[in-house]
């Protein structure tokens, strides 16, 4: 019997608050905030009509990805990120045990055509490879025009 494993998220939503860029110990940049997604459900009357609610989801992002959102991003901001769901505990004070769900994001791109900063929508970062900010690329490819078919080397 194989095991299957799977934690992938995606959301799309709006800042509730300016994020705000920390450092850990070792210097590792991190951010926490909070995104407003709406979710769409059946309203209860059997019209057929569609009522609208918001949900509120933890978000935390880790170094390129943490500065990134910090330089780009504030309330309201309409943000869409991609990563896992992750769950933690610890002991309060008084010995109680706590509980903490959070989509750790991988990745965040931009949804909006134009933000303040000037960035162009589709672009993204990622944990893994540095960002990009350049909405153009240094120089466009030069192509040649072929005349015919037969031109073509294959």
């Amino acid at each position: 019997m194989s095991s299957l494993n799977l934690n992938k998220v995606v959301l799309c939503g709006r800042l509730t608050a300016d994020p705000e860029l920390k450092q850990t110990t070792s210097g590792i940049a991190v951010v926490s905030f909070t995104l407003a997604v709406n979710r769409r459900y059946q309203a209860k009357a059997n019209d057929g009509t569609q009522a609208q609610q918001a949900d509120f989801i933890n978000v935390v992002a880790w170094r390129q990805t943490a500065e990134f959102i910090s330089r780009y991003f504030r309330k309201g901001s309409a943000l869409c990120v991609t990563g896992s769901i992750q769950t933690r505990s610890w002991q309060d004070q008084q010995g109680q045990k706590r509980y903490a769900t959070e989509v750790v994001a991988d990745e965040a791109m931009f949804v909006d055509s134009k933000n303040e900063g000037g960035a162009v929508s589709g672009q993204y970062v990622d944990s893994y490879n540095a960002p990009s900010y350049s909405s153009t690329p240094a120089s466009a490819p030069k192509f040649e025009e072929l005349k015919t078919d037969d031109d073509l080397p294959f």
